[in-house]
């Protein structure tokens, strides 16, 4: 090889590292965040650039009476259980609303909204949770299929599966009102994962990748303890939301630890992913 193809070469390599985020560092994430909840001390995030407090309802249809804190609820702030510091302990399975509002913490836009969120997660998924599905977060205004970002336990696999699911304007994507289970438009919009590596007393990092949502191709990626599990992609429908009632929901029939929940405005590379799943004392090192 020449010197001057050695020379193009090098120069290629570099180009696609850096496309492929491989110089990300903890300083340049701390740029992109837009909302941290740390858990640590206390129930509300100590960073967010819309409203930082966390809300209880009875149910997500009266999420209009939402109040404040987490009174009511079987969810305690569990000192030192934490992947750093403290946690959120889900007691039993939790059938209450509680969420964070998603206005200005999520850098929600109708016509490509991209981003990333992160948090992990301390369970045993078959031992742990009741009968039924578990959404450990969702991201919506409305329901699960309907202009909503998620991951779940399914209910009756064994082990059960984790999944992420992408879904925009349910009247969009699924116009006859089909049953999930039957309905092909719904299981493409899925990224399943049959053997998630979840054990009690271990906690494991979820991260959700995202971009072009409501533009006509989006996607969304599945990371699980820095590992990209897979992609739903072409996902063609609107996303729609009343920002009003746009919400980051935790727990969803959840019982376990959940720590560290953070949002960042870009969709991160698998890099950064993969620096933001190392990073020491979480996402509180990067915050600025």
């Amino acid at each position: 090889m020449g010197k001057n193809s050695s020379a193009i070469l090098t120069i290629a390599l570099i180009a696609a590292s850096a496309l492929s985020g491989a110089d990300a560092s903890p300083k340049a994430l701390g740029k992109l965040l837009t909302f941290h909840a740390a858990f640590d001390g206390s129930m509300d995030a100590r960073f967010g650039l819309g409203d930082k407090r966390i809300y209880t309802a009875a149910s997500y249809k009266e999420q209009d009476a939402a109040k404040p804190g987490l009174d009511g609820t079987d969810v305690e702030l569990a000192r030192g259980a934490g992947r750093f510091g403290d946690a959120l302990r889900f007691k039993k399975k939790n059938t209450k609303a509680i969420f964070f509002r998603a206005e200005k913490n999520v850098t929600y836009t109708p016509a490509n909204w991209s981003g990333t969120v992160s948090f992990w997660l301390n369970l045993n998924p078959d031992q742990d949770l009741e009968p039924g599905f578990c959404d450990p977060i969702q991201v919506t205004d409305k329901a699960y299929n309907d202009s909503a970002i998620w991951v779940d336990f399914t209910k009756d696999d064994k082990p059960r599966h984790m999944r992420l699911g992408v879904f925009g304007d349910l009247k969009a994507w699924n116009p006859k009102n089909l049953a999930s289970d039957a309905n092909q438009d719904f299981l493409k919009r899925l990224v399943a994962v049959s053997k998630p590596p979840f054990e009690r007393g271990k906690w494991t990092h979820i991260a959700i990748s995202f971009s072009g949502l409501g533009g006509g191709k989006g996607w969304a990626k599945l990371y699980l303890d820095g590992q990209l599990q897979g992609t739903a992609e072409n996902i063609g429908e609107p996303f729609a939301w009343n920002l009003a009632r746009a919400a980051l929901r935790l727990g969803v029939n959840y019982t376990g630890l959940f720590d560290d929940l953070a949002a960042f405005k870009n969709p991160l590379s698998d890099a950064e992913v993969r620096v933001l799943y190392g990073l020491k004392k979480g996402v509180a090192a990067i915050r600025k």
